[in-house]
């Protein structure tokens, strides 16, 4: 089969890989519906994540069960599954209290832009639905295996609650659907930070009711300023640099929480100075798998339509554009048909 192959920055190839196959008998091979480009995949595309080595990428998955490994209990050849970027067995300490990305038998699932991945520890890892769904529900399901996952577990751990305010720090995908799903979780003031016509547009339709063009302090003393010099209930970091954490724990009433979902790049923070913030942080890699069965139901019954966020969708063999028009900022996600 062809995928793509990350091999330094700016140079992403479509080219011949080996197809996946059973390694060990708690694998399943999944043929995708669909892959996508993820915003965490531009840190190395950008030069930031040094590349040892030609890197297959692609963590974002929905598809058909082709074939499972002799243990493989409870997903089955034909159904349609989802799963996470991190394979879990659902079942250690950590995954029974809601870290499955923490999972003492973890490990990466990479490799996913490209028709067929194989997925370890399937029956911990992989969600089914009730059916196969129609092709219009695809993009809703392929959110849900991370973008989606990840804005939830930002609401969540920062503690959004029904009538609170919000604010959210990026606006990319996991940014917007942060935003979808504070209002969700019943968030009366939803604050987003964008310079993005379109985002900000996106960002509304999602919930927010404000939109800050600051950055950094100045960003911070104008939430500040929206919250009559409180601070927002909960600030959800989406991006994951130094300017974007301190700018959420500064916009934070004392009290409040900050998570933090953007994978951190250079971030540091200053102990004396992070503790006369009163300020709660939470975060890390999104426990996805947590969220699965429920997120699956809302895109099934109609409720949410995270899907919104893909607004670039080429064929497979074009992922190197795909990953140029994000870094670009001419696309919030690329879907890739396969």
């Amino acid at each position: 089969m062809k995928g793509a192959v990350l091999y330094g920055p700016y140079d992403v190839r479509f080219e011949e890989r080996a197809d996946p196959a059973i390694v060990e008998p708690t694998d399943a091979i999944i043929r995708l519906s669909a892959s996508c480009i993820c915003g965490s995949d531009l840190w190395p595309y950008r030069g930031a994540n040094p590349v040892k080595k030609p890197s297959p990428m692609g963590h974002e998955y929905c598809g058909i069960v082709e074939e499972v490994g002799r243990d493989v209990r409870t997903v089955k050849k034909g159904q349609f599954v989802i799963g996470s970027f991190f394979a879990s067995d659902n079942s250690c300490p950590h995954c029974r209290h809601g870290y499955q990305t923490s999972c003492m038998q973890k490990t990466p699932v990479v490799g996913a832009q490209a028709p067929w991945l194989r997925v370890p520890l399937a029956d911990g890892t992989l969600v089914a639905t009730r059916d196969v769904p129609p092709a219009s529900l695809i993009p809703n399901l392929l959110a849900v295996s991370d973008v989606l996952g990840t804005g939830w577990f930002a609401a969540d751990a920062a503690n959004v609650t029904k009538g609170s305010t919000v604010a959210v720090v990026g606006d990319g995908a996991v940014g917007l659907l942060a935003i979808l799903s504070a209002k969700c979780m019943g968030a009366e003031r939803i604050i987003a930070m964008s310079r993005h016509e379109a985002r900000q547009r996106l960002a509304r339709e999602y919930g927010a009711t404000d939109v800050v063009t600051e950055r950094g302090e100045e960003g911070a003393a104008r939430i500040k300023e929206l919250t009559k010099g409180v601070g927002a209930d909960s600030v959800l970091e989406c991006v994951g640099t130094q300017e974007s954490m301190w700018q959420a724990i500064h916009a934070t009433r004392p009290g409040g929480y900050v998570s933090y979902v953007g994978v951190p790049h250079g971030v540091q923070l200053d102990g004396a100075k992070l503790f006369y913030t009163h300020v709660h942080l939470h975060g890390g890699p999104a426990p996805v798998r947590r969220y699965l069965p429920d997120l699956i139901e809302l895109v099934l019954d109609g409720t949410i339509e995270p899907g919104k966020v893909f607004d670039l969708t080429l064929p497979l063999d074009q992922v190197a554009e795909g990953y140029k028009a994000m870094d670009e900022r001419r696309a919030i996600k690329t879907l890739l048909t396969t």
